[in-house]
């Protein structure tokens, strides 16, 4: 501990952690776990004895590695570092993350960069996917500095595109792990789906609120966050996850109809608190939802047509783009979201 463990912060669309070589970590997970938790500050509310940003957004690990996979430049794992629990889990994937990982992987010489833009293809430790992300690199050099925009975060940087393709059932086995568009739950109907991260997809007014409540409303509202997490537990084995006590998923998402010209609102917790935002791969299940019918979510949302949709996941400090493209059944075979990075540092935490 007295050397440190060499590392580089970075965000990651609406999200912010840390990034590691695997090489730079201890072999052994327990080992691993209890210095993420030292670096993070965790267990702690206020994160005050490390680097976490008391929030689940900023508390956060991506650990890279050279891939040994054909057609494969790197494998990454996702770990999240709970806030106040002794808990780091890989039970998820993070897109927001993601969209840091090649930025990093050119930086530290597991990719090399071409002059213009640069495409490193990842593959996702955690669900068995794959994407590719395209690297602003002027010159054979990572660039952070661009006109792309995302809401959720100040100012404009170097845009880095995420293409996904068979995310479908990344972590539950199935795109509808029951099987079923819509199942009842506790008297509520609700969407079990998994589409790059498991989320369950619920009508904001089946809950007596309007979904365009701000997010301290919401973390304010026990009654409400009891209710979720009753169906969130319940789901758990019904979406193969098991007993998600001390899991970071299902995602509950709550919709109502767009506010703002989009497709649908959402207010997504993860699991417990309220998301500032939504997660990448979080909009794309939310997105595939959309166009089951009869769901929570299609009974609402503004639907485009074509076999090309560009989909405007609204959330509570904007929206999220999300293109999806159908095959001819109408199932969808490819997705993708346009984000952004930025390096914060490069040393080494203690």
């Amino acid at each position: 501990m007295s050397d440190g463990t060499r590392c580089m912060w970075m965000r990651g669309g609406t999200s912010k952690g840390g990034y590691f070589l695997a090489e730079d970590l201890p072999d052994d997970v327990a080992e691993r776990d209890a210095l993420l938790l030292r670096i993070m500050g965790s267990p702690d509310d206020r994160q005050i004895d490390g680097m976490g940003g008391a929030d689940p957004l900023t508390s956060k690990v991506a650990v890279v590695k050279k891939s040994e996979r054909e057609g494969i430049d790197v494998d990454y794992l996702f770990l999240q570092v709970f806030v106040d629990k002794a808990i780091v889990t890989d039970a998820q994937n993070c897109g927001n993350i993601l969209s840091g990982v090649g930025p990093f992987a050119i930086e530290r010489g597991l990719v090399e960069a071409s002059d213009g833009q640069t495409e490193v293809s990842i593959y996702m430790e955690n669900t068995g996917q794959s994407a590719i992300a395209t690297v602003e690199t002027p010159g054979g050099n990572v660039s952070y500095s661009g006109d792309a925009s995302i809401d959720g975060v100040p100012g404009t940087s170097a845009p880095v595109p995420l293409a996904f393709q068979d995310t479908a059932g990344s972590s539950c086995g199935a795109l509808l792990p029951t099987g079923n568009a819509v199942d009842v739950v506790d008297g509520i109907s609700v969407t079990l789906i998994d589409n790059g991260m498991p989320v369950v997809v619920l009508a904001a007014s089946d809950f007596g609120i309007t979904g365009y409540e701000d997010r301290d409303t919401l973390d304010g509202d026990t009654e409400l966050k009891e209710r979720l997490e009753a169906i969130r537990l319940q789901v758990g084995p019904m979406m193969n996850l098991g007993d998600v006590s001390e899991k970071s998923t299902p995602k509950m998402t709550l919709v109502a109809p767009p506010k703002n010209g989009g497709t649908i609102t959402t207010r997504t917790f993860i699991p417990h608190r309220c998301h500032a935002s939504i997660g990448v791969l979080g909009a794309v299940s939310v997105a595939t939802a959309c166009l089951l019918e009869d769901g929570p979510a299609a009974k609402l949302a503004d639907i485009p047509a074509g076999n090309r949709k560009e989909l405007l996941i609204e959330h509570p400090t904007g929206a999220t783009t999300t293109i999806l493209d159908l095959d001819g059944d109408g199932s969808v075979k490819r997705a993708a979201m346009l984000r952004t990075a930025r390096k914060l540092f490069d040393g080494f935490v203690f």
